[in-house]
């Protein structure tokens, strides 16, 4: 009944524990909304048309204005030219005529001088109606059909080099204009080209006229519109018109500026005239949230599952998250696009405290979480972006400190690991600033490596002074406290060692025991070492009653019944646990005082009793517990108990020494003294092996110095 008392009562403060996490990580989730909804919140504005801003107004989201966007790819359109297909055919035609016509004179004029000098006396010569005549006969009904007489009578008249110098003049100003291309609508001006040409030539007022005749004829529409090569032509340059695009942080309106009506379209497309537009980031911002929370909840219960995990720690968490993301959102408020003032940020603080307080891998977890919230805080409240710089800058910062912060002695650790920060924080600026396209100048360099000096230097003292504040205000225990408190010169120590020097020497056995098991399994071994040594603390007031102490004296056990001393021996852990709590040492070390012997009984009394009184009750020579809670205490309690055991033996052989530790944990197993302890049977076979070893090193065999016979 009483077992299941226990059980239930267990059950119950886990329970209590697993909503405390819940609740208390929810509250924290609610902070980190509020604490960066105007980071993706777009806020509105009660703007009218023509009316003047009083503030300057940036755009929020990038987003494409399509209507400005279609206007520009309709003024595209509209300033392409239409493609026109010039037609080779119609050009060699036209020239061809002209050609034709020359030739044909030429012809003409070579027949009628060989017939001139065969009829000298006979015929007299052809008249120029005659011969415009036979000339007709020589052209193509094309030729004959625009061209008037006149123009070929003006032709036949040509002296021979006039006409040849005509021919060349008129074929190559054709061959010009047709190249370019004549359309319907600029035939005449085609026309009028060539006769310009024809006009400042040097043939004779009939020639030119003659030719200007040719040239009307000749000059015909040779370049004819192209539907497939124009709309080509238009798709291709709809292609290469940019998509106008409101960028994330644009200033959309300056102070002072007048809305007009381009300018209240910029703002209503961009969501700042409309309400509606802003959930959707909400819910966005929501589900991230929700996402942290979650990988807190279970990096917490984890923790508290496999360690004792109190609500101080959880507290201490919460609050270390708190003032990280405030540390940020009071640099952001100061940060802008140009001066990168999130480098001045002390975010290694988080990591160094988590890890002391805490453990390394929530050291991790949580600066992985706090370098994305960091991302979102140093966005320049520009909805849907994320500041990667930032979050990589505060990742490998926190990381650093992790990595640096080890070998903790004393807090000079601490500035230690602010030296390393600031070698990480430095190279992971000059990294940003060299993939940068931008030149920086040598001073611009100087200033932000600075900040990451600054930050690390800022870490390291807020880490030292808000250690003692969680040591002391929360009660936690850290590796700091815990060397403190191992020093000789504590005044509890020079206590144990003045009053009780074989209890001292005892416990100092003990915590070298236990460290080593603890260790060897993953517990907290320094916890285990300096908790040991003040674990007999409470023999200090009757020291004689307690055997380790008895040199050179009766043993006060003889004069009393052993009911008495059982009373006396059963006392000591709490009279420690109570000396502990009026020095105000860490609860750790109280509950390792208290639970050391848990429940077990003080076997040599109760038998001793046993002879004298049949009846005697086995609860009156038990201590009244609680039996051990964590894995360094349970280890502990079977430490202290070897150690006893083994220190008995006159003559401790490997086997005995086995043997011993052996029996110890299987009567500590069958007793059910391990079974509130999170110790596992595979974790017990290990500290029994790391024990057994620990003591053959501890009490091997030595060399029989021979003995001086004295003469």
């Amino acid at each position: 009944m009483e077992k299941k008392k226990k059980k239930s009562k267990l059950f119950y403060y886990m329970k209590n524990k697993w909503i405390f996490i819940i609740l208390s990580v929810i509250l924290l989730g609610i902070f980190f909304f509020f604490i960066t909804l105007n980071n993706v919140h777009t806020e509105t504005y009660n703007i009218e048309r023509f009316t003047t801003t009083k503030e300057t107004i940036r755009s929020p989201i990038t987003i494409e204005n399509e209507q400005e966007t279609d206007r520009k790819r309709r003024e595209t359109v509209q300033a392409v030219e239409d493609r026109y297909e010039i037609s080779t055919e119609i050009t060699e035609e036209r020239i061809a005529y002209i050609n034709e016509i020359f030739e044909a004179i030429s012809k003409l004029e070579m027949e009628s001088v060989k017939e001139d000098s065969n009829n000298k006396d006979i015929a007299p010569p052809l008249t120029n109606q005659e011969k415009v005549q036979q000339l007709k006969q020589l052209l193509s009904p094309e030729i004959n059909q625009n061209i008037n007489d006149w123009v070929f009578a003006e032709l036949v008249e040509f002296p021979k080099e006039e006409r040849s110098k005509a021919n060349e003049l008129l074929i190559n100003s054709l061959q010009e204009v047709f190249e370019a291309g004549v359309r319907a609508e600029n035939t005449q001006g085609a026309t009028s080209t060539i006769k310009q040409s024809i006009k400042y030539s040097s043939l004779t007022p009939e020639s030119k006229e003659a030719l200007n005749k040719l040239a009307e004829f000749a000059v015909v529409e040779n370049s004819f519109f192209d539907v497939e090569k124009t709309m080509n032509a238009r798709k291709e340059a709809v292609s290469n018109v940019d998509p106008v695009t409101i960028r994330a942080g644009e200033v959309l309106v300056r102070e002072g500026q007048v809305i007009t009506n381009e300018i209240y379209e910029k703002l209503e497309l961009a969501g700042l005239l409309d309400s509606k537009r802003n959930i959707i980031p909400m819910i966005g911002l929501g589900l991230l949230i929700t996402l942290i929370c979650s990988v807190i909840v279970y990096e917490l219960q984890r923790i508290n599952k496999h360690t004792h995990f109190d609500k101080s720690k959880i507290i201490a968490t919460l609050l270390i998250s708190v003032l990280v993301i405030l540390f940020m959102k009071v640099v952001s408020l100061y940060s802008t696009q140009a001066n990168s003032f999130f480098y001045v940020v002390p975010i290694a603080t988080g990591a160094l405290l988590i890890k002391q307080l805490i453990q390394e891998r929530s050291a991790i977890i949580f600066s992985c979480l706090f370098a994305i919230l960091g991302s979102i805080i140093f966005n320049n409240q520009i909805p849907g972006s994320l500041n990667i710089e930032a979050g990589i800058y505060f990742f490998f910062s926190q990381l650093a400190a992790i990595v640096f912060l080890m070998n903790v002695k004393d807090r000079l650790a601490i500035l230690k690991a602010g030296v390393g920060i600031t070698v990480i924080n430095i190279i992971t600026i000059l990294l940003f600033l060299f993939l940068s396209f931008e030149k920086y100048a040598i001073s611009d360099i100087f200033i932000q490596t600075s900040f990451g000096v600054i930050s690390a230097f800022l870490s390291a003292v807020l880490t030292i002074g808000l250690l003692p504040f969680f040591e002391t205000g929360l009660g936690i225990l850290t590796d700091i406290k815990l060397l403190q408190l191992a020093s000789p010169n504590q005044p509890l120590m020079k206590k144990l060692l003045t009053e009780a020097p074989g209890t001292y020497h005892h416990s100092v056995m003990v915590a070298n025991l236990s460290e080593t098991a603890c260790e060897a399994i993953g517990a907290n071994g320094l916890l285990a070492r300096v908790g040991a040594y003040y674990h007999d603390l409470g023999k200090t007031l009757k020291p004689h009653y307690f055997i380790e102490n008895q040199l050179a004296m009766s043993n006060p056990h003889d004069l009393i019944t052993a009911k008495e001393s059982a009373a006396i021996i059963i006392k000591h852990p709490y009279d420690g646990a109570a000396m502990l709590k009026r020095h105000r040492l860490p609860k750790e070390i109280i509950d390792i005082a208290e639970q050391h012997h848990g429940e077990t009984l003080v076997k040599y009394f109760f038998y001793k009793e046993l002879e004298k009184n049949k009846k005697a009750k086995e609860a009156d020579f038990r201590y009244p517990g609680p039996k051990p809670q964590t894995r360094e205490i349970a280890i502990i309690s079977i430490c202290d108990s070897v150690e006893a055991a083994v220190r008995s033996l006159k003559e401790p052989t490997e086997d005995k020494i086995e043997q011993i530790v052996t029996s110890i944990i299987n009567d500590r197993m069958t007793d059910g003294q391990l079974d509130d302890s999170p110790l596992t049977l595979k974790e017990l076979k290990v500290v029994q092996r790391t024990i057994c070893t620990t003591l053959k090193g501890i009490f091997h065999s030595r060399i029989q110095y021979p003995m001086k016979e004295a003469k």
